[in-house]
């Protein structure tokens, strides 16, 4: 295994992925970037302490350490837009959420510097989701768990304040009906906002494997990051962001998401 990838295996009939969760950049890449903390603003910050508490429900993990600045191991291979016409990021991103420039003037990665990021990282990260749902699936359905988050407001993305829990199964594409509303009721009991396929339909990975009728049932869920740190205040900086990670405000998140968890393991097992 990779020193970049990492991959817990349980025997409970749910995969959680974490693909943006990661930092790492190689320092010939960072080298060419603009500010090593733009390069970073955009991760999924804190998602995979936040659901640490998964390996003890017998979940199964797989988490890339690399910056999802370096190769977004959640877009489309094809660089096909999972939002055709609305504002996303690519494959090998060249501008941060808030359309700042993440490369030098003529450093940004060409076509063949792609495809080798693609095979260093993006291609091991999918074969080792891959692998686990095969070794769950012999035994019948399983859950994907898509697991990301991101700062409430961000204008160029979406308009006004994200709800705190976004689930997205691609207009009922990716998962049986009955997951849907069991994510969305577990999601419902803390009081907070919550919405179905609204902005976050579920990215790349929650449409390629999410194949019910092949016993896998992929959804995304993607949060808003104030519920469980502090969203920054006024212009993003690095004096406000990433907020830290204080285990005593992110534990309400934590009993939610347990709750949200417990759900999807108990569609599995209830189809088994």
């Amino acid at each position: 295994m990779q020193d970049w990838l990492t991959v817990h295996e349980g025997s409970a009939p749910l995969v959680i992925g974490l693909p943006h969760t990661g930092t790492d950049i190689p320092a010939a890449i960072e080298a060419r970037m603009t500010s090593g903390w733009l390069a970073r603003k955009d991760a999924d910050w804190w998602v995979d302490r936040l659901y640490d508490f998964a390996v003890h429900m017998g979940a199964t993990l797989v988490r890339t350490g690399v910056s999802r600045s370096v190769i977004d191991v959640n877009r489309d291979p094809s660089g096909v837009s999972l939002y055709p016409g609305m504002t996303t990021t690519g494959l090998c991103p060249t501008e941060t959420f808030d359309g700042e420039p993440l490369y030098r003037a003529g450093q940004e990665p060409d076509a063949a510097e792609i495809a080798e990021r693609r095979a260093t990282w993006f291609d091991p990260y999918h074969a080792a989701l891959q692998s686990q749902l095969d070794r769950l699936r012999i035994n019948g359905p399983v859950v994907l768990y898509d697991a990301h988050s991101i700062r409430s407001v961000v204008p160029r993305l979406f308009e006004g304040e994200l709800p705190q829990f976004n689930i997205g199964d691609n207009d009922g594409v990716t998962c049986a009906g009955d997951l849907t509303q069991a994510v969305e009721a577990a999601c419902a009991i803390s009081g907070d906002s919550l919405v179905v396929n609204g902005r976050f339909k579920g990215g790349w990975t929650t449409r390629h494997y999410g194949r019910p009728e092949t016993d896998v049932h992929a959804i995304q869920m993607e949060l808003a990051d104030r519920g469980y740190i502090l969203d920054p205040v006024g212009k993003v900086s690095p004096d406000n962001w990433p907020s830290p990670y204080e285990p005593e405000r992110a534990e309400p998140m934590r009993r939610h998401l347990r709750r949200v968890l417990t759900a999807c393991i108990a569609f599995a097992e209830s189809q088994r």
